[in-house]
């Protein structure tokens, strides 16, 4: 999948535009923590109905099934910098309203719920054209290091610093969290928008050409590809076992642990310090094992990991398997990411990444209905068991595309046409 030269990692350029984009992300990551905490609870303080408060989190899924392979069809057609900060200041647009309706006491579950699904509806666009934007900004020996500090720096922004600021913020005012996060989408846009890259040259598009030829195009070229097709794969199987542990590790924590809420917060942070680790130490693993391999790796790793959270009944033990699966998570998510990009023909980059999400967001509601099943039937353990059993399936599935020399497959080949890795 990489030759040796691909393997050598270099550090992007923080002047420039890598340090605007790096710092947009971040900005807007640690808005969406905001957002994303305080729905929840304003929810709960709307209705005392499971199924409404729930469905404001599923709303925030479902238009990436619906929109996802449309957005990375739609980016993949426009200036990527320009949709990204118009993208944002629509967003930032619609939280600022929100916040005016929530400050007025005109806040419904129904309201959350448009407003859930009209956010995500922008963001399938917004997520593929800055997937496809970052190849632009930084050299490409370098993507694997960008990727791994853009994922860290969100982690800190969401996972350590916007969580626990929310109640702060509640107790300012009920509105203020999504004030904020509007700030947020809207200083993001800035950034984006300050950005100094050329809208990226593109053929003529023949006659009759329509989007849905696009997004065809774009899963023909992916299922060609022998190892993207092998990661997109192993990809939807993980999300499959990362929404069955998601949905019941508060189950396994408070409950088989009896470690209660603190309990849960302190699994949760050592899950955000090990992806935090995970990115720092990135660059040196895959400069040694290289990308394809370093994903292997994670892959297999965060098997012991899950089958030791469902095996233990220590806080302390479980806790520290947390650290590990979100370490090799981090490995995981930075290097698929490089070798999407890596591997993608640069005018179709949009749909694949969108059908990397598209299929990922699929798995997890399919996961978390399968994990709450045999969490009922056999205990609160048993989903991080399936979660083992999924990534068991996804490393399998990983292997006959981990060698260095799989062909990176043309947009126009045939099936069993391919061209020398770039």
């Amino acid at each position: 999948m990489a030759t040796v030269e691909e393997t050598r990692v270099l550090a992007p350029a923080w002047r420039g535009g890598f340090g605007r984009l790096w710092t947009a992300a971040v900005v807007s990551r640690f808005g969406d923590a905001l957002r994303g905490a305080a729905l929840p609870l304003l929810a709960v303080s709307l209705t005392d109905r499971p199924l409404l408060v729930a469905s404001v989190t599923a709303c925030g899924y479902l238009p990436w099934i619906v929109f996802g392979l449309l957005g990375g069809a739609v980016a993949d057609r426009v200036d990527q910098r320009r949709a990204m900060w118009t993208v944002d200041a629509l967003r930032g647009l619609l939280v600022a309203l929100f916040a005016v309706a929530v400050a007025l006491d005109h806040a419904s579950i129904a309201l959350l719920i448009v407003l859930a699904f009209a956010l995500t509806t922008l963001q399938t666009l917004f997520d593929n054209a800055s997937t496809a934007l970052l190849p632009a900004l930084v050299d490409r020996a370098a993507l694997g290091s960008a990727n791994a500090r853009l994922m860290t720096g969100q982690q800190i922004a969401g996972g350590l610093i916007g969580a626990p600021v929310v109640p702060l913020l509640i107790a300012a005012g009920t509105a203020v969290p999504f004030a904020a996060d509007a700030a947020t989408f809207l200083l993001a846009a800035a950034l984006v928008c300050s950005l100094r890259t050329e809208a990226p040259e593109r053929a003529p598009r023949p006659a009759g050409d329509t989007l849905r030829r696009d997004i065809a195009d774009g899963l023909r070229t992916l299922w060609r590809d022998r190892a993207l097709r092998g990661l997109c794969f192993a990809s939807s199987l993980c999300n499959i076992g990362m929404g069955a542990l998601i949905a019941t590790l508060v189950l396994l924590v408070t409950g088989r642990l009896d470690a209660g809420t603190a309990g849960y917060a302190a699994a949760m942070t050592a899950y955000t310090v090990g992806g935090l680790a995970g990115g720092a130490v990135n660059r040196r693993i895959t400069s040694r094992l290289g990308a394809p391999r370093a994903v292997l790796l994670a892959g297999s790793v965060q098997i012991g990991a899950l089958v030791l959270m469902g095996g233990v009944r220590s806080l302390i033990a479980a806790s520290a398997a947390l650290a590990v699966f979100g370490f090799m998570g981090m490995v995981w998510n930075v290097n698929t990411t490089t070798l999407m990009q890596q591997r993608a023909p640069a005018e179709m980059l949009g749909r694949i990444s969108s059908a990397f999400r598209t299929l990922a967001v699929a798995g997890a509601p399919l996961g978390a209905l399968l994990g709450g099943a045999v969490a009922t039937a056999w205990g609160a353990n048993t989903p991080a068991l399936l979660a083992a059993s999924f990534f068991v399936l996804s490393v399998l599935a990983l292997i006959p595309a981990r060698k260095p020399d799989v062909p990176v497959v043309a947009p126009d080949d045939d099936a069993t046409t391919a061209r020398a890795p770039r």
